[in-house]
């Protein structure tokens, strides 16, 4: 099965593949557009079959509830939060460009540049978080391997990530379709032999043990598994199905977006559970590292192919983000060739994964503080955006998505407001047990009745959900006959 685009097919008039993607945020060709929706499973089930989901198991555990509570809660937040990303996929193949180009239509040709910049911000942090991880997996499978771990492992790791990620998302999207599709054939099969050889670890009746947590410890474990999956990919759900013909399946697109998104991260999100579930000493060790924690259950001649799988799985998603964040980074304004953008982007992952590694002390606390502080902002984008999709029935006027005197307007204030409004809302309705620059969140805790920063629902991240309902609600009540107007239906 091809991909979106099947990278195999050159360019109209061009002898030979393309090596660099030229394409900007400007709007694909009609010859240049090919393939089928089915096409994008694969670069939406490589970006999200690595074992990082084992090890959300244990970050769901985190919240105090049962095997039974953390597997409706992974199934369900999966699933659901991959349905917006297919949602937002739609706007690809009516409109053919970049995710942060067609959020214009709700926001405005120059109003979008303040969700553009929340997008870059979010799709770097997730290449950084990532390109982190793969540097902490390799020093704790050499150590485990008995060889050194130390820094200079951890710098060359660092470097071949980074070559990989970078090199992927400046040659752009042929390249990285066709390397998603090799990695989701390499990872899908060596993330199965690990699965058969943890088996073992698991022990079924301390699993069935486990006490039943709250409703607001449910919900905030829902919450965190829709920030870590699906809402931290929405922003970049277009930018693979821009590629698609026009008079391509729209339920197709959904259906294999939130397929090849949501599959392997339901499955392993809850074989995490199991494991995390079964002992403790595991449990604990996945905090600081998530993925190299996984290799002490495993026998020393799995460990090779485990570090193999686990920095393609990582490779995957962050290629996905670079390519997306270099789209970003070129829908605030900056005016700059889409590889230099990938390139800018590259050196901002890498100095942020140093801070990681050798400053940070740990990964689990900024990685959650990273997640919900953006999650809320971004929240409110996404239900701005996936409620203006579902209220349009024809195609985007394509030049008009850069002309701020068109039918999209300079700046649309009611979309702004709605993203500024769910944010303070969100922002006061979440806490964080660190860092303590962020000891200001929660402040509408007590207010609201809800128990203050100490509270009950201190940490069930409602703010998230508030943020989105805001986004989504705000757009169908005020948005509805302005998109008419747009559309020449009113």
């Amino acid at each position: 099965m091809p991909p979106a685009a099947d990278p195999r097919a050159p360019a109209p008039g061009t002898p030979g593949v393309r090596t660099v993607e030229r394409q900007g945020t400007d709007v694909i060709a009609e010859a240049d557009r090919k393939g089928t929706p089915r096409g994008l499973f694969w670069p939406w089930f490589a970006a999200n079959v690595s074992v990082l989901g084992i090890a959300y198991g244990a970050f769901v555990l985190g919240f105090g509830i049962s095997f039974w509570q953390a597997t409706v809660v992974a199934v369900v937040g999966v699933v659901f939060s991959f349905l917006l990303c297919g949602v937002v996929a739609i706007a690809g193949k009516r409109g053919s460009a970049p995710t942060m180009v067609l959020s214009r239509a709700a926001f405005g040709v120059r109003g979008n540049r303040l969700p553009s910049f929340l997008s870059w911000v979010l799709t770097v942090g997730w290449e950084t978080a990532l390109a982190a991880l793969a540097v902490l997996a390799t020093s704790t499978v050499f150590t485990e391997l008995g060889w050194d771990g130390g820094v200079v492992t951890k710098l060359v790791a660092l470097l071949v990530v980074a070559a990989l990620v970078v090199g992927a998302g400046i040659a752009g999207f042929d390249v990285v379709m066709r390397l998603q599709t090799w990695i989701t054939v390499v990872t899908a099969v060596l993330t199965v032999v690990y699965v058969v050889l943890a088996v073992p670890s698991i022990d079924f009746a301390t699993v069935a043990a486990l006490p039943s947590g709250s409703a607001q410890q449910v919900i905030g474990a829902l919450v965190l598994v829709m920030t870590g999956f699906g809402l931290g990919w929405v922003n970049a759900a277009a930018d693979y199905s821009r590629y698609l013909p026009r008079s391509a399946s729209t339920r197709g697109v959904v259906g294999w977006t939130t397929f090849g998104g949501a599959l392997a991260p339901a499955i392993l999100v809850v074989f995490g559970v199991l494991l995390a579930a079964s002992s403790k000493e595991l449990n604990t060790a996945i905090q600081n590292d998530p993925i190299g924690a996984l290799t002490t259950i495993l026998p020393v001649w799995f460990l090779i192919p485990f570090a193999i799988v686990a920095i393609l799985g990582i490779v995957g998603g962050a290629v996905l983000d670079i390519y997306s964040s270099g789209l970003a980074l070129l829908s605030t304004g900056v005016r700059i060739p889409r590889p230099v953008a990938a390139g800018v982007d590259g050196v901002v992952m890498i100095v942020g994964a140093v801070y990681v590694v050798f400053f940070a002390g740990g990964f689990l606390q900024p990685f959650q503080s990273f997640l919900i502080t953006l999650g809320v902002p971004i929240a409110a984008w996404a239900g701005v955006f996936v409620a203006d999709v579902l209220l349009r029935r024809r195609d985007y006027a394509e030049t008009e998505l850069e002309d701020p005197r068109g039918r999209y307007g300079d700046v649309r204030w009611s979309a702004i407001t709605l993203i500024v409004v769910g944010t303070a809302l969100g922002w006061g309705l979440v806490t964080l047990s660190g860092p303590a620059w962020l000891a200001w969140q929660g402040y509408l805790l007590g207010p609201f009745g809800l128990g203050g920063r100490d509270g009950a629902w201190a940490y069930a991240n409602l703010g998230v959900l508030v943020a989105l309902l805001v986004g989504f609600l705000g757009t169908l009540l005020f948005s509805a006959g302005a998109v008419r107007r747009q559309e020449g239906r009113a």
